[in-house]
């Protein structure tokens, strides 16, 4: 039959009950004759626990003990579920991430994966057992313990297997798949069948929370089949694979993404002249924070008016160290907003199909919405708003692109 590597989150292991509840499914695709390969990650708030530990003993604690305390989460999930599976008669053997190996970079409590060596996870499936996996670490060449990074489960599934050429990598989580929209937002929001590794990453990256950023990069790059599906209720998911080549059959918009963490800052009136952009946003980079959309817009009196947005989080900051330095940027003002939101159409179909953009501000427009930014790029296109109308914004537009799921 197929390989299939599972990842079951926190939230699919916060409790005894629902343990004993994945070694059901986990033996009933054993029973259909798959070979399985489980990846967990800790508990749901476990992770969060041990951390609070470590605060209370240190507010700075060591990298590397804090490697070696929050992976201690996953051995007990792995432990508990192989003894689930044993009990059921169903033959299992669980693995730490040092175990496996899964060799990662010396960068403690983020870690890079390197490499993984697949033969005791061969040797095992060859056998006819289960392997257990714990998600989010490994262990470096000195054989330190490492991390991920949070939500690093998903990607160790991944590259767990990207190893072992797995059929699928099946992403068990607390929703069935991943929708056109958030449906707290637009109740008609559907589930989508597929999506493409591109429309994906844009979705991830602009909000959606579905699935890790670097999971989606890591299952591109090595052309990994992934699956988005339910814990707690049965359904096909959302696959998330290569894009189609037959583009035609396309719909024009996959999704509508949306994030409310944005501010926006415009330094009005500095020189027109080369360098002035480095210049603003260099005070920006030297401070760490991440810049998003960017405009610029030339006045008759050769002055040019530089916008950009940052991280809400970072408003304060950003506007702080522009103020400062005012008068060394020759600026007549700086003004800032932490009250917008962006909203971003998503899909491949846009390669193909002309009028998105269009038919995107019409619909804003028949709203009464006015657009602050706006940035494109092939496969998507992004407006600021005010915050108080994106969740009008967000169904305006999954109705005028035919988003909406049809009634029963």
């Amino acid at each position: 039959m197929a390989l299939y590597v599972q990842k079951f989150g926190g939230t699919s292991v916060g409790s005894i009950e629902r343990i004993e509840a994945v070694a059901d499914k986990v033996i009933l695709h054993k029973e259909q004759g798959h070979d399985l390969v489980v990846v967990l990650s800790a508990m749901s708030g476990e992770t969060n626990r041990l951390i609070g530990l470590a605060k209370q003993i240190d507010d700075n604690p060591l990298p590397r003990e804090m490697d070696v305390l929050v992976s201690t989460g996953e051995q007990v999930t792995i432990a508990l579920l192989t003894m689930a599976l044993a009990k059921r008669g169903c033959a299992a053997r669980s693995y730490t991430g040092g175990q496996v190996k899964v060799l990662t970079d010396s960068v403690h409590t983020k870690a890079r994966i390197r490499s993984i060596d697949e033969s005791r996870m061969r040797a095992d499936l060859d056998q006819g057992r289960v392997v257990v996996v714990a998600g989010f670490q490994g262990v470096d060449e000195h054989g330190n313990i490492t991390t991920l990074g949070r939500g690093g489960s998903d990607t160790s599934a991944v590259a767990l297997a990207a190893a072992l050429k797995a059929d699928e990598c099946q992403i068990y989580t607390d929703v069935d798949g991943v929708y056109t929209t958030d449906p707290r937002v637009v109740d008609s929001a559907r589930r989508l069948a597929s999506i493409t590794f591109e429309e994906m990453l844009e979705m991830a990256s602009l909000g959606s929370k579905v699935l890790q950023i670097r999971a989606v990069e890591f299952a591109g790059k090595y052309s990994v089949p992934l699956r988005v599906l339910s814990s707690f209720k049965d359904g096909p998911g959302t696959l998330i694979t290569l894009e189609d080549e037959d583009v035609m059959e396309q719909p024009v918009v996959s999704g509508i993404a949306f994030n409310r963490d944005e501010a926006k800052l415009t330094i009005l009136g500095v020189a027109d002249v080369p360098g002035v952009a480095a210049k603003i946003l260099g005070l920006i980079s030297g401070a760490n924070l991440e810049v998003d959309m960017i405009i610029q817009n030339t006045a008759e009196d050769n002055t040019t008016d530089f916008t950009f947005t940052v991280h809400r989080n970072d408003y304060q900051q950003a506007k702080k160290l522009l103020d400062d330095s005012a008068a060394e940027l020759g600026a007549r003002e700086v003004i800032g907003d932490n009250s917008i939101a962006k909203v971003s159409l998503v899909g491949v179909g846009m390669r193909s199909h002309a009028g998105v953009a269009a038919n995107m501000f019409k619909a804003l427009a028949d709203e009464s919405i006015n657009m602050q930014m706006i940035s494109t790029s092939e496969i998507k296109i992004s407006v600021v708003v005010a915050e108080k109308y994106l969740e009008l914004a967000v169904r305006a537009l999954h109705t005028a692109f035919g988003l909406d799921a049809e009634e029963d």
